[in-house]
């Protein structure tokens, strides 16, 4: 299969959801889910190893990072899938490295001992699991990065390793704005760690671009554009649901927390980690993309193929039978 390419109109609940060269539904069809990354995807992970201590539950529901599921429970139910149907690796606080911000606990890992837990635990993978890796906020917020070097080198060994290991189907997020987050937006650090994004996601994108070349047809490198989702959302909140982009929902003790982009001062709520799933679901099959209002160029589009279709209509109806 091709690279997929998610363009900045390709989002949940923008009238242009995909570009018209987006690529076909994910061949085979996905029936489990693997996801190694940060606490932007964990379910659960810290909390077991941290005797339930971490994150503190209640406020944040059972375990994860935000007041509800987090996007990979949401995928999973979108894609048809029990929740036997997700394996997670992720562990809050992990960077693309070996380190784990959260803590001096050495259970609470980086991406890279996720990625060896599955290699050594895992002798012959799924050929139609879904492989997902988001991770890298941590590199740059826990300021052990100060460049996008080492982070990008780090995500180009884990999906090598994923590959190596017999993976097909990766699925691979980039960072949305960490200058714009609840805890940044108004520090000294915004600017830095907004250029820093910037740099990640174009080299990120780069990366898998010369990953697809060098595995080629064999594996599918799925890019998953979370950077423009939340820059739309910040930028026009209601039209995807929210009325507080700014501000964490737990730091002001919001009543209604779906209507808030951030349950704490880092991570999403769980109103947008649905909008994450759905975004992911679009990206692994773009025809079932919802749209809210009509496209102009699938309209144009439309219309054309009416037009082709009135015209081998009139030619065939008026042939000799």
């Amino acid at each position: 299969m091709k690279l997929h390419v998610l363009l900045g109109s390709g989002l949940v609940f923008l009238s242009s959801l995909w570009p018209l060269g987006a690529s076909a539904l994910a061949e085979p069809p996905v029936d489990r889910v693997y996801v190694f990354g940060d606490s932007l995807s964990d379910t659960g992970n810290v909390f077991r190893v941290t005797n339930r201590q971490a994150p503190p539950s209640p406020p944040y529901f059972e375990g994860r990072y935000s007041n509800g599921p987090v996007w990979p429970e949401y995928l999973i139910r979108d894609l048809g899938l029990t929740s036997d149907s997700l394996t997670d690796f992720a562990f809050g606080g992990a960077t693309t490295g070996t380190t784990n911000n959260s803590s001096s606990i050495s259970a609470l890992v980086g991406l890279q001992q996720q990625i060896d837990r599955f290699t050594a635990t895992t002798s012959d993978p799924d050929p139609t699991a879904l492989y997902v890796v988001w991770a890298g906020a941590n590199d740059y917020l826990g300021g052990s990065a100060i460049e996008t070097t080492q982070p990008i080198a780090n995500l180009t060994h884990a999906i090598t390793q994923l590959v190596e290991a017999g993976a097909t189907q990766i699925l691979v997020a980039n960072l949305p704005d960490l200058g714009t987050l609840p805890l940044t937006r108004n520090t000294e650090r915004a600017a830095r760690l907004s250029t820093l994004t910037q740099q990640h996601n174009a080299q990120l994108a780069a990366m898998m671009e010369q990953l697809q070349q060098q595995f080629g047809a064999d594996v599918d490198l799925i890019p998953l554009d979370v950077n423009t989702l939340f820059d739309a959302a910040i930028a026009n909140p209601a039209r995807y649901g929210f009325a507080n982009v700014n501000t964490a929902c737990l730091a002001v003790r919001c009543s209604n927390p779906d209507d808030y982009l951030f349950w704490d001062q880092l991570h999403p709520s769980t109103a947008a980690h649905q909008q994450i799933a759905a975004l992911a679901r679009s990206a692994l099959q773009p025809d079932t993309a919802p749209v809210t209002e009509a496209n102009p160029a699938l309209v144009i589009g439309g219309l054309l193929l009416g037009m082709v279709a009135s015209v081998l209509v009139i030619k065939f109806s008026n042939s000799p039978t």
